[in-house]
Parts: C-alpha cells; sequence; structure tokens
C-alpha cells in the first residue's frame, strides 16, 4: 500500500494499491493542513502532523481508532514525521531541533538535538526492515521485473502486479510488453 497526505480542495489522509488502484480516503473529516506522514508497519497504524491544527494524530490503516497524540503551540511547524518503538522523531523548524514525542503518551516531549535548516526525518534501523517476501514483481529469467517490458508496479495483493509503459509508450494487448 502507498499512504499519503492531500490538503488541496478537501483535506484528507488517503492509501492506494502501488498501482494507483483501489483509492481509499482513511482520513477526511477534522483536518486541515497534514504534512507529515508516519508509519507503524508492525500494528498497521499512521500518523500525521496537522500543521494548521497543531497536532499530531494516529488512525489504523482502515480509518477506525482515531485519537490524537499530542496538540498545541509546543508543537508548531514541525517538519517531518518518523516512528521508532515508543516514540515518534520530528522536526521543529522553529527551533531547528529534533523532537521526541511518546506515542503513547503526548505529554512526554523531549528536545533531542539541534540541527540547521533540517527538513525531514527517517530512522534507518535494521529492526524497522521488514522482510521481503517473494512478490509479482521479482525478476523473470529474462531479467524483466514481473515480466513486464518496462515498468512493474505491485498491486492489490504481493501476488498480484500491474504493467505500465514509459513515456511515449503504450501498452500491448498482452499487458506486459510496451510499443
Amino acid at each position: 500500500k502507498l499512504f499519503f497526505t492531500d490538503y488541496g480542495n478537501a483535506a484528507k489522509v488517503e492509501r492506494c494499491d502501488m498501482d494507483g488502484m483501489n483509492r481509499t480516503w482513511i482520513v477526511h473529516s477534522k483536518i486541515e493542513q497534514p504534512t507529515a506522514l508516519a508509519l507503524d508497519l508492525i500494528n498497521k497504524y499512521v500518523y500525521w502532523v496537522d500543521i494548521y491544527l497543531d497536532s499530531v494524530e494516529v488512525v489504523d490503516y482502515q480509518g477506525r481508532k482515531r485519537h490524537t497524540i499530542i496538540k498545541g503551540q509546543q508543537i508548531r511547524h514541525l517538519r517531518g514525521l518518523a516512528v521508532f518503538e515508543n516514540y515518534l522523531y520530528t522536526v521543529n523548524s522553529d527551533n531547528l531541533s529534533i523532537l521526541g514525542i511518546n506515542r503513547y503518551n503526548g505529554t512526554d516531549v523531549q528536545s533531542i538535538a539541534k540541527l540547521g535548516n533540517a527538513k525531514e526525518i527517517r530512522v534507518y534501523q535494521k529492526r524497522t526492515q521488514t522482510a521481503v517476501r517473494s512478490h509479482a514483481c521479482e525478476v523473470d529469467p529474462y531479467g524483466m521485473p514481473g515480466g513486464c517490458s518496462h515498468i512493474c508496479l505491485l498491486s492489490s495483493h504481493y501476488k498480484a502486479r500491474t504493467c505500465r509503459c514509459r513515456t511515449g509508450f503504450i501498452l500491448g494487448s498482452d499487458g506486459r510488453s510496451c510499443k
């Protein structure tokens, strides 16, 4: 799945399959400017920062179990969001500090470090990398991902895929080759 935010005409948090199909709104009310987004892949939760409402909120992958982690001036001007173990990590663009926010108890907010002009934050740690199972876009014996001549996108299930073509090409009737 691909998760993303939009605050155009109607602010929302959405998800879709990697090929763009099955687009679903998971949050579409009481939301103004969702910017940063982070996923808890194990427990299947989506966290986001709303910079207009000065809040950090969470829902499950279906948009249920919504609640506010923290809200108020203490977290104004946040950029980026990452989740690791018990904490959410974010960058406060006012004072260029990295904040750690306990995702279970939003009252526990710690300034961890100061950085110059950071705009995003990511956690790279072996435990955050999920094991990859066999999937539909694996390279076939002819060197083509998922048997697609150009681009292979995972679909609704790890065994399903959609072939796409680069700009200027069209997909052939076989659904795999580009002309």
